[in-house]
């Protein structure tokens, strides 16, 4: 894609006292951030700290927004959204899943590096991480630098004490502890009831989609009424399973989409109906003063469902899947004033990276191992060199994966993947091979050097544990 690349570099003036800050992040992606001082330097140079919000979709395909392609989906206000900031092609989840994504978003860490290589999930048996006490979260870091924090929506990192919000570095929390809810109205799984204003139960009335935008709105206007800048995490159940759009909504799309599957309309009409609750809480950060001076970054936290009607665009596989449509995202930064708009990157990214780039940019030190890079630069001139990283991505699962944990792994255009933990490894040539249609031998000498860059990943992350403590 990248014949498609059209950034427009910004004033050098503005920002060349930081570049070297950004070849130092670079070569960090090969070990670690610590002492670094990014954000502290960028604090030096400018007083001005953005409000920072991250919205994070769940289960959104790369091809489910109109701006990135589908033909039947209107999704103007995300498509507004991408419009005004830089749109990445190139953009992954750190896992097809999940829990892992969300760990790495908010660690700057690979997820089996912070004890969360699967899915967190209520039952024992069927529970495949938690998180480490170790780790160190944004919203904590955010703290530091003086941010009011606040997780509006789902956290699927932990469902009790230690591993709360509230607990891991969040002043709000008004949303659902758990992962998937077995219904968008009655917000229960497995019959608990998941829903907390921070460590309270509640018992609220309504979509779940309608009530994280509105959670999300009174807390911008309330933060509005302060000198104090927010970070704000705003995660969407939607359009995640079960597809349960608003019946005027599914009403809308069989009507003006002639010949459609229910199948799909039920996933279109939930992820329209997203999209208008996201156009909400962005004009009301206009309407209390506050658009211009924050950073928005939209993403999800993988690809979409297949066999729920998801549109994965020229990608190969889905969910849950180490294909291309397992783990590619739509996902833009928006921030007036400091990114071009209507600018777009081939710069291959990862949701880890946001909280490198959260930090340089709200000037939070980091002073720990990440393995995250911050892609400010990128961000602010189109020009950040791509530091041709090993990335790696693991899904630990049961079920019909018998406890397994399979693999990707990826450096420049080389990709070696596994979507089982029976299956043999797979290296495809991404550049000349995009769908991944033509797997390359075992003969092919980038084989052993891939495997061998796994491996020695996968020997660091196996001393970490993941099993949640025995009550």
């Amino acid at each position: 894609m990248s014949d498609e690349k059209q950034v427009q570099g910004m004033s050098k003036d503005r920002f060349s006292r930081r570049d070297f800050l950004n070849v130092a992040a670079g070569s960090a992606a090969l070990g670690t951030l610590s002492g670094l001082g990014l954000g502290s330097a960028f604090g030096a140079e400018s007083s001005e700290r953005p409000n920072v919000l991250v919205i994070m979709a769940d289960d959104l395909g790369y091809g489910d927004l109109s701006c990135y392609g589908a033909p039947d989906l209107q999704s103007p206000n995300i498509d507004r959204l991408v419009s005004r900031g830089m749109r990445f092609d190139r953009f992954y989840a750190n896992c097809p899943v999940c829990s892992p994504t969300r760990a790495a978003t908010l660690t700057g860490r690979y997820p089996d590096l912070v004890g969360v290589p699967g899915v967190v999930r209520t039952h024992d048996d069927n529970n495949w991480g938690h998180l480490s006490p170790n780790a160190t979260l944004l919203p904590s870091l955010l703290q530091s630098a003086g941010y009011h924090t606040s997780l509006i929506g789902k956290w699927h990192l932990g469902l009790s004490s230690p591993n709360l919000p509230n607990e891991r570095g969040f002043d709000h929390f008004h949303g659902w502890l758990g992962d998937m809810m077995d219904d968008y109205w009655a917000h229960r799984r497995h019959g608990i009831n998941y829903m907390r204003r921070n460590k309270k139960t509640i018992d609220p009335e309504g979509h779940a989609t309608e009530l994280f935008t509105e959670w999300a709105r009174d807390y911008i206007r309330d933060q509005a009424k302060t000198d104090q800048p927010f970070f704000m995490f705003l995660t969407y159940n939607a359009p995640h399973a079960p597809i349960q759009p608003p019946e005027d909504w599914l009403k809308r799309v069989k009507q003006r989409e002639e010949g459609i599957s229910d199948r799909r309309a039920k996933l279109v009409a939930l992820i329209e109906h997203m999209d208008d609750g996201i156009g909400r809480v962005l004009r009301t950060l206009e309407k209390t003063g506050q658009k211009d001076n924050t950073l928005v970054i939209f993403t999800s936290d993988n690809g979409g469902k297949l066999h729920a009607g998801a549109n994965n665009g020229p990608l190969h596989g889905g969910k849950g899947e180490m294909w291309e449509g397992g783990l590619r995202v739509p996902t833009c930064a928006v921030w007036p004033g400091h990114i071009e708009p209507g600018t777009r990157s081939d710069f291959v990214g990862m949701t880890m990276d946001l909280l490198p780039t959260v930090c340089d940019i709200a000037g939070a030190d980091i002073n720990h191992e990440i393995e995250g890079i911050s892609l400010r630069r990128e961000l602010m001139t189109g020009r950040q060199k791509d530091p041709n990283r090993n990335l790696f991505w693991v899904r630990r699962e049961g079920h019909r994966y018998n406890g397994g944990v399979f693999y990707a792994a990826r450096r420049g255009p080389w990709k070696l993947l596994q979507n089982h933990p029976s299956e043999e490894f797979k290296l495809f040539n991404l550049k000349e091979d995009p769908r991944e249609q033509n797997p390359l031998g075992k003969d092919h000498p980038k084989y052993d050097e891939m495997m061998s860059i796994l491996k020695a990943h996968r020997k660091k992350a196996d001393k970490v544990p993941w099993r949640r403590p025995k009550k």
